[in-house]
């Protein structure tokens, strides 16, 4: 189910997890609400808890605002982590109105609305009134998280100035509820720093990718560690080494083998053609019938065996008369060759 999700990580225990990692915007590079506020609509019909984790430098506000109003008015069990950086509309979507906590080495930023218009006077001054009219809009976001007064919002934070807040500076300020620990960051980073330490993590590391990968198959799926995930690769390797000798084995054996086979066919052959000239020979077949029993031989072998061994002989009597004539000599040749060999002598 979770592969329809844009950006969404999804646990067995019943929890959702949203990552607005990156610059909040339109572009398909970017955190775009539209996939937001849709993950969000289908993600509270599956589980009970939806965890969103922040990691961004900001981006336009109008498409952070649409990420704030879906998580604002959304009735599902959402709880907000800021893990690296929640800069500009990025700390205004962490205030909606649900639990936010922060990494003890997250940052938080709050400035002025930045924008800018190409025209007239009257397009600038109308320009600037719309900035003035979003930093309204964001007081009024600051200062219901906070509790402060948006006056006091306005003077302190809307002064054109970056105002930069670690976790305990922004947990006193009221924009979090509270600090959580994850894995070490260098306390001297920069935000800039800090923001690319928890951006890596959502790129894939290809020696991860690769063991993954590896555990799809079937003889290194019962391996639990990389050691004996190497010894097993190593034993790969040497029995690898053996193929091109089994190779030259398996060439040579099949080369004897067809030699035999077809030293057997020349055998084969000249049994069924003895047989079949015998047959021809005796009468036993006519010459145009050769050809049909060289055939039944190959075919069925036994069976044409039998069958002409069980065919009667049809000599013609000629040929016995022939045969009788070469091996009989009758009483008047005999006197003719002894009155013969007494004339020569």
């Amino acid at each position: 189910m979770a592969k329809q999700f844009f950006n969404m990580i999804a646990s067995e225990d019943g929890t959702a997890c949203i990552l607005l990692y990156g610059d909040i915007g339109c572009g398909t590079d970017e955190i775009r609400s539209s996939e937001i506020v849709r993950e969000l609509m289908e993600l509270t019909s599956l589980y009970k808890k939806v965890d969103i984790r922040i990691n961004s430098m900001g981006g336009d506000v109008f498409a952070g605002l649409a990420i704030f109003n879906a998580l604002r008015n959304s009735g599902s069990n959402i709880t907000l982590y800021i893990d690296g950086v929640a800069a500009s509309i990025a700390s205004v979507i962490a205030s909606c109105g649900k639990p936010v906590y922060a990494s003890r080495y997250a940052r938080l930023v709050v400035h002025s609305v930045s924008g800018g218009c190409y025209g007239n006077k009257e397009d600038h001054k109308r320009c600037i009134n719309e900035l003035e009219s979003l930093e309204e809009t964001l007081a009024d976001i600051y200062s219901a998280k906070s509790g402060k007064d948006r006056e006091e919002i306005k003077s302190s934070f809307f002064d054109g100035k970056d105002h930069w807040f670690t976790a305990e500076e922004a947990l006193k300020e009221g924009l979090i509820d509270g600090i959580y620990d994850t894995e070490p960051v260098e306390e001297a980073s920069s935000p800039e720093e800090i923001y690319h330490v928890f951006q890596n993590r959502l790129k894939p590391n290809p020696n991860t990718m690769f063991t993954d990968e590896l555990r799809k198959r079937p003889s290194f799926a019962n391996l639990a560690s990389d050691e004996e995930m190497l010894r097993h690769i190593g034993h790969l390797e040497t029995e690898a080494g053996r193929v091109s000798g089994l190779t030259a084995q398996i060439t040579e054996l099949q080369s004897s083998l067809q030699t035999y086979k077809d030293k057997e066919e020349k055998e084969a052959e000249a049994k069924r053609n003895a047989l079949v000239d015998a047959a021809v020979k005796d009468g036993r077949i006519r010459e145009n019938q050769r050809k049909m029993y060289q055939d039944l031989l190959v075919s069925d072998p036994e069976n044409a065996e039998a069958v002409l061994k069980s065919l009667k002989p049809s000599r013609r009597v000629l040929d016995d008369i022939q045969t009788t004539r070469e091996e009989e000599t009758s009483a008047w040749e005999n006197r003719m060759k002894q009155i013969k060999d007494n004339l020569k002598s």
